[in-house]
């Protein structure tokens, strides 16, 4: 993303994650950790899909190290797509190696934001998440994890208003129970094309507001 995006290789336990981190931008140290994971790896998505890219860019900013990982069977990471389960212990493998303690935040797009509800699903319990970011939640096709209320205000759901991937309806039907609020861009489609300044700047207003 940047001159100074490291990547690193991290482990699994389908073998080896590989994964980059996009350190805070320049300034007082870093306020902790953001892990971000990407869209269905059997549709072509990765760590380095723009979403992502974007939601990494609005961490740095607002001065948080940024980590975006493949899931297994994407780019160099090793094993095969488990339909989600394995893709959860990536996940949780990543913040174990790189965010073990400290200030954390969890992001994902997509398949992505249903495998980040899961994981943050076993760790609200003992682990504080600083701020949650789902972007284009995969309501139709998984079943999300409900959020506890009082992290509510540290959450941000984002999803575009013509998204013909996942209905808004569906992320209706899964937020409504919970009273939890939805952002809408007018206009905007799953991938956000010609929107991602806008997503980025919702983020970043998300992230300053906490």
């Amino acid at each position: 993303m940047n001159s100074r995006t490291e990547k690193i290789y991290l482990k699994g336990a389908a073998g080896v994650i590989e994964a980059l981190r996009d350190p805070a931008a320049a300034g007082p140290p870093a306020l902790g950790v953001a892990i971000i994971a990407h869209p269905h790896p059997l549709y072509g998505g990765t760590m380095d899909n723009k979403v992502v890219q974007t939601l990494a860019r609005a961490f740095v900013q607002c001065g948080w190290n940024a980590v975006r990982f493949n899931f297994r069977g994407v780019g160099a990471s090793e094993g095969v797509h488990d339909e989600g389960k394995g893709e959860c212990d990536d996940l949780l493998s990543v913040i174990n190696q790189t965010a073990p303690d400290g200030p954390l935040c969890i992001a994902g797009f997509s398949f992505g934001a249903f495998v980040a509800s899961r994981a943050a699903e076993e760790l609200w319990a003992t682990r504080e998440i600083r701020q949650f970011v789902l972007v284009g939640t995969a309501a139709s096709r998984f079943s999300i994890a409900s959020l506890p209320a009082d992290v509510h205000e540290r959450t941000l759901v984002v999803h575009g208003e013509l998204d013909d991937t996942v209905s808004l309806a569906s992320v209706f039907d899964w937020a409504r129970p919970q009273s939890l609020p939805v952002t809408v861009v007018p206009g905007g489609g799953h991938f956000f094309h010609g929107q991602l300044p806008l997503l980025k700047s919702l983020v970043i207003r998300h992230l300053r507001a906490g």
